[in-house]
């Protein structure tokens, strides 16, 4: 794609006054948004993306619209894994419910900025070592492997990342919250809050997970327009996304497992095409719309196991109270 600089400028800009109409919003009501307020923003984003993606269809071609298709699905539901951590962040952090809305956006605003520094480095590092493929597929391998081998562990502590830890020992913070204030002023001496420290703390922990995020995307589109549009799509939502998922979060109980399976395939992609563009003919080429298939299918199998599993279970406990309800009626009686 030939992307001039107007088309960045004028998609730049519009993201911005995106994130600034949500930050004006979010400063002018602090609070807990309402399911139905949550339901019209997700509606409102994942409609932004359809409409960018058949605009992408439409002026650049099939390939280029499956690709951010593709694309921003992935890294939807990579986002959507991501919630998990956030929910472990905000409860160890201790946030108010009224002030967790200001946290995520300001912290999805830190995690935009840094991946689109990290989208940079990486276009213009695979434009000249096209060896790295390589290297993104067996990463996205190992993750892969790695979710899977860890889908049934219980994580329920933040473990905080270097530049957390590097925050807290330079920047001297509070022990409670003034508000929603970043700093505060105790004798005289400038502080800063925890709500600034936890804002660091979603900022950063979500770009650890761009480690996993960006090869994956890359595997799909070799395109930097591409890929930051559809990260900045995926991300836009996440903090409504947040709210409106709550419980059902814990629900989604295979989803780690369908993402494994989902960039397990995209490192094989990713090998073997690029196995292929070096002359090995044996690997092929994956189309980008059986790779989309193959993405949708995946998450679409996955979310229904994992409601019909938490379906199940929920039975289950239901049913477990009565059992011993009649087990101790029976013993009473003998």
């Amino acid at each position: 794609m030939n992307i001039p600089v107007w088309a960045w400028l004028v998609t730049v800009t519009s993201l911005c006054a995106l994130i600034c109409f949500d930050f004006y919003l979010v400063s002018r009501n602090p609070r807990h948004p309402s399911m139905r307020e949550c339901v019209i923003w997700v509606s409102c984003y994942v409609s932004l993306a359809v409409l960018f993606g058949v605009g992408v269809l439409v002026f650049a071609g099939p390939r280029y619209g499956g690709e951010f298709f593709a694309g921003w699905i992935t890294e939807y539901s990579l986002s959507v894994d991501n919630l998990f951590v956030f929910v472990i962040i905000m409860s160890s952090f201790l946030v108010p419910r009224e002030y967790r809305q200001k946290v995520l956006l300001i912290g999805i605003v830190i995690a935009l900025l840094l991946r689109g520094v990290f989208i940079a480095v990486g276009a213009e590092a695979i434009s000249r070592f096209d060896w790295l493929f390589y290297v993104f597929g067996a990463f996205l391998l190992y993750t892969a492997w790695k979710l899977l081998a860890h889908s049934n562990d219980d994580e329920d502590e933040f473990k905080e990342n270097a530049a957390l830890r590097l925050a807290k020992r330079f920047l001297p913070a509070t022990d409670s919250y003034d508000g929603a204030k970043l700093t505060t002023r105790i004798d005289g001496r400038r502080l800063v809050t925890p709500m600034l420290i936890v804002m660091i703390a979603i900022g950063t922990t979500d770009l650890l997970f761009a480690l996993d995020s960006i090869p994956a995307i890359f595997g799909l589109t070799k395109e930097p327009y591409l890929v930051f549009t559809a990260n900045a799509f995926a991300l836009m939502g996440l903090r409504q996304l947040f709210f409106l998922l709550g419980g059902l979060l814990d629900r989604l109980v295979y989803l780690s497992v369908g993402l494994a399976v989902v960039l397990g395939f995209i490192g094989l992609k990713l090998i073997s095409e690029t196995l292929h563009h070096h002359g090995v003919s044996w690997a092929p080429e994956v189309p980008i719309l059986a790779s989309l298939g193959f993405i949708v299918g995946t998450l679409a199998v996955t979310t229904v196991a994992s409601l019909l599993k938490s379906r199940r279970d929920a039975r289950r406990a239901a049913e477990e109270p009565e059992l011993d309800e009649r087990d101790v009626a029976g013993a009473q009686a003998d």
